[in-house]
């Protein structure tokens, strides 16, 4: 139990708000890591739903978490958010109900940390709140310059940086056609046609819920 708890609070130590300029103490880190609950989600569970009761916040450890809003009968995206990601912090801290719904998108381990818990430990631990402070704000400017990129282009230029940003390690991108249509605000038959191009190009190869980035050049270029 003791061996989990320090490996908790390393990854914590290692993910959240790291800076070369503040490191966590590993009493901070277990101090955090002991304030949460591990849980272990499966696809298509909640987080948390739009208009819940905002008690608590997330960090992503493992998987990947999709952000939507409720819009007529069907839903809008508002983001992906993949390890280190902190979630629903911003409507906790402002004691309102959250604004979108949170749900898996793989299989996912969070740490679930209630709002009584860790405002009362970021208030007796400065270097703690800083570095949640400098994670929150790398999650804001990661999502403004996507606005910004996103701003008078093409459907063709957007899906190219979409599929730069999201491509992993492997250089694929694990997104279907009509998630990118609505991450991007776009009909999925523009995105269809914009892949199409790329596919001819010779900058992406298709599959199933799954984008081989075949010429990074390519993509960039029409980026």
């Amino acid at each position: 139990m003791a061996a989990a708890l320090d490996q908790h609070a390393a990854w914590l130590a290692r993910s959240l708000g790291r800076t070369h300029y503040l490191p966590m103490s590993r009493e901070d880190a277990i101090a955090l890591a002991q304030a949460g609950t591990v849980l272990e989600k499966y696809k298509g569970t909640h987080l948390f739903r739009e208009g819940d009761r905002a008690d608590a916040c997330f960090i992503v450890r493992e998987g990947e978490v999709e952000l939507y809003r409720a819009c007529g009968e069907g839903k809008s995206v508002v983001a992906r958010l993949g390890p280190s990601s902190v979630v629903g912090d911003i409507a906790m801290f402002s004691d309102r109900p959250y604004l979108s719904s949170a749900r898996v998108m793989t299989g996912t381990q969070v740490l679930r940390l209630e709002r009584d818990r860790v405002v009362p430990l970021l208030l007796e631990r400065p270097l703690l709140a800083m570095r949640w402070l400098v994670n929150g704000l790398a999650q804001l400017e990661a999502t403004q310059q996507r606005v910004i990129r996103l701003m008078n282009r093409t459907v063709l230029e957007k899906v190219a940086g979409l599929l730069l940003d999201e491509q992993d390690t492997f250089g694929e991108v694990h997104l279907s056609q009509a998630a990118i249509a609505e991450l991007l605000g776009a009909s999925r038959q523009s995105v269809n046609e914009a892949l199409a191009r790329l596919r001819a190009n010779g900058g992406v190869a298709t599959s199933y819920r799954r984008i081989t980035l075949l010429d990074v050049d390519v993509l960039a270029a029409a980026s």
